[in-house]
């Protein structure tokens, strides 16, 4: 997610300049053979072109609408996560203590604080798998295809490209649970099941009251529906009906521009040499920038439609859920009184852009 106010000139010329240079080939291709080689049959009627052009503009429209649908709801489930994880390490600090427990399964404050910091940190191993399992690449996600965007990407913080996934989720749980959930196919199930076993036994020794811990299953069952929404977001892509279509209409038109546009400049040039001749002579050949700067809009429109259609592939323009589940982390391990030097720091921002 980009922090700062816009996107500078330099940052757009840069991530469309391989394009930009194609829409300048594409406009000059004809106006030179119009001009030079005097083919005059290169030319089409410009109201077809604008209707066609009309047309495509609803088009991205409605996929650019679609997708800010995709991206802000990406956004709402995190920020659920992030309410559900705070109201859930706060029950799980106030609620697991010795007042209903029996004397002999009462524990020390160090032993309680121990529960306590093994549920909180089971629940920071699920916010980990789950971010790793939403930047998980899926075959109609393109965003790393894309030469730009992998030295886009090569140039942010992305930590769950930099990290492996095991080495992160290992810093939370035991041997034994970190072995039995990396060989799950779905970590972050796995995970919320050994939590409600580990709430259910400390129940049973009467360290949580039976309210609380109806109260905190409630939470984890929160936690498993907000986890189901996103990743419904990331197992169901933006229909590759409408997302191929949009494309098609779009270079169908970029490759009409320049033969409906070439007449017109030439009509326009033989009335400006009435008065400017030399002007006139040569205006023609500024259908290629004008060409380009229309080409340039229409298909920067389309494309962030495609940049913007899986708001977890790990764009700049994405949800930042590595920044949002660090932020979790930092919250709720302050909750359980845990030492300051052992809270991470905040992930690194790089170019403005929150990961």
């Amino acid at each position: 997610m980009l922090i700062k106010k816009y996107y500078s000139i330099k940052d757009m010329t840069f991530w469309t300049r391989h394009e930009t240079l194609l829409f300048i080939l594409i406009a000059s291709i004809p106006t030179v053979a119009y001009v030079i080689f005097a083919q005059k049959w290169l030319v089409l009627p410009w109201t077809p072109i604008a209707l066609v052009g009309t047309a495509v503009a609803f088009v991205v429209g409605f996929r650019n609408n679609a997708v800010y649908d995709r991206l802000w709801e990406g956004r709402k489930i995190w920020g659920g996560i992030v309410n559900s994880s705070r109201s859930f390490s706060i029950l799980v600090s106030d609620t697991v203590t010795n007042e209903y427990a029996n004397d002999s399964n009462k524990l020390s404050e160090d032993e309680l604080k121990k529960e306590r910091l093994t549920i909180i940190y089971r629940h920071l191993a699920w916010l980990t798998a789950l971010r790793y399992a939403m930047r998980t690449k899926k075959q109609w996600e393109t965003f790393m295809e894309h030469r730009t965007n992998r030295e886009w990407a090569s140039r942010i913080n992305i930590p769950e490209f930099e990290i492996d996934e095991q080495e992160a989720i290992s810093e939370y749980l035991s041997e034994s649970e970190l072995a039995i959930v990396m060989k799950a196919a779905n970590k972050c199930t796995v995970i919320q099941k050994l939590q409600s076993q580990h709430l259910r036994k400390l129940k049973e020794k009467g360290l949580i009251w039976e309210f609380s811990f109806l109260a905190l299953e409630g939470h984890l069952k929160d936690l498993i529906a907000l986890q189901g929404k996103s990743e419904r977001i990331k197992n169901f892509p933006y229909p590759r009906q409408y997302a191929s279509l949009n494309v098609y209409f779009v270079w169908i038109f970029l490759l009409l521009l320049p033969l409906g546009i070439i007449p017109e400049f030439a009509k326009i040039g033989h009335t400006v040499s009435e008065s400017f001749p030399i002007i006139g002579k040569y205006f023609v050949w500024f259908s290629i920038p004008f060409s380009t700067l229309v080409s340039w809009v229409f298909h920067t429109m389309e494309r962030i439609g495609t940049v913007g259609e899986n708001p977890f592939e790990g764009s700049g323009n994405d949800v930042p859920i590595s920044t949002i589940a660090r932020g979790i982390e930092i919250d709720i391990r302050a909750c359980v009184e845990e030492d300051p030097e052992n809270i991470p720091k905040p992930f690194e921002v790089r170019l403005n852009v929150q990961m």
